[in-house]
């Protein structure tokens, strides 16, 4: 039997076509790279569990899941506002694809301060056109838009309900973190107008660090308060367990700005549902991953405020809760 074998044009054939095979490289393909989220925050990731999975749910309405087709980085400054500018340049050095920044102005400004092109997200209280960071709610005009809840008279109703709570309360002790947020100065302000329009005296406490909470207290006591308000600025949040723990220690009916501090068990709060916000941040994210700028997203603000009550706390402090307050109510935690 005769073996095939290879002319001499075959021959050349072949070791052409090997030839040329064996000069081009391998080349792998490759999946595209996965967007990244730089999440910059001055709260701390112990207490902001639900916050964060309220995002990730916006961010998913939007198509994206964190580790499928999207990466977020976290950054937590856990109150001290100092690391926050040096956070935000990283990531912008990590060229992060966009910044979501919550907790207000202490995030918005060093994020926006970082980058002027990489889109930012913001949610928080702070008013982000007296800040620069948008030109109006409506049209944004640059790399920013977010969620804002700066609601004027929020703060107001807050002390307001309060006294409904307590009404034989001469004397209302303000809580205040000491902070370069001007939507916290601009509460106390708003809670000062209102108290002396109603002939109530109110006192105000500052403190810069959780180190002064005891102290703090303590003088709250010796004032002899007879309610106690405790302010929005996003360090407290971080704090809420130790925060309500102690107005138990000390028998102080307190007011809170979010329902989260009734949940932990504090006596009552007024204001907005940080859950949402959070979502509504990350439904945006989403957009302006898949190429929507953020100059054509209006910024949002919430139009509901939630009202929340504990009955069990009520309870151990001696207050009946007023049949007013818990037909408007909520939410009632028993």
């Amino acid at each position: 039997m005769r073996r095939a074998t290879f002319s001499q044009v075959q021959r050349r054939q072949f070791l052409i076509a090997a030839g040329t095979f064996l000069a081009v490289p391998l080349v792998r393909a490759q999946a595209p790279a996965m967007p990244v989220i730089g999440y910059l925050s001055n709260g701390s990731p112990g207490t902001s569990s639900h916050i964060i999975a309220a995002f990730r749910r916006g961010l998913s309405e939007a198509g994206y899941v964190d580790g499928k087709n999207v990466v977020i980085e976290y950054r937590w400054a856990d109150g001290r506002e100092d690391q926050v500018p040096g956070y935000a340049a990283d990531l912008v050095r990590r060229q992060v694809t966009a910044i979501v920044a919550t907790g207000g102005s202490t995030t918005w400004v060093p994020a926006k301060a970082a980058t002027a092109t990489i889109p930012i997200v913001f949610t928080g209280g702070s008013d982000p056109v007296k800040l620069g960071l948008v030109a109006s709610l409506g049209r944004p005009g640059a790399n920013a838009t977010g969620v804002t809840t700066n609601s004027v008279g929020l703060s107001a109703k807050r002390l307001q309900l309060l006294r409904e709570m307590v009404p034989a309360a001469t004397l209302i002790a303000l809580l205040v973190h000491v902070t370069s947020d001007p939507y916290v100065n601009e509460a106390v302000k708003e809670i000062q107008a209102t108290a002396r329009a109603a002939g109530q005296k109110i006192q105000i406490v500052n403190v810069h660090s959780e180190r002064d909470f005891d102290a703090a207290f303590a003088e709250i006591v010796k004032m002899r308060a007879g309610a106690l308000v405790v302010g929005s600025a996003a360090f407290f949040m971080g704090r809420r367990a130790r925060l309500v723990a102690l107005a138990a220690k000390h028998a102080i009916p307190a007011s809170y700005a979010f329902p989260e501090f009734v949940d932990a068990g504090g006596l009552m709060s007024y204001g907005v549902n940080l859950s949402e916000v959070s979502r509504q941040a990350g439904v945006y994210a989403g957009r302006i991953l898949k190429g929507i700028k953020p100059a054509d997203l209006p910024v949002l603000q919430p139009t509901v405020f939630e009202l929340a009550l504990n009955s069990k706390t009520a309870k151990a402090l001696g207050i009946k809760i007023p049949q007013s307050l818990l037909v408007r109510a909520d939410r009632v935690v028993e």
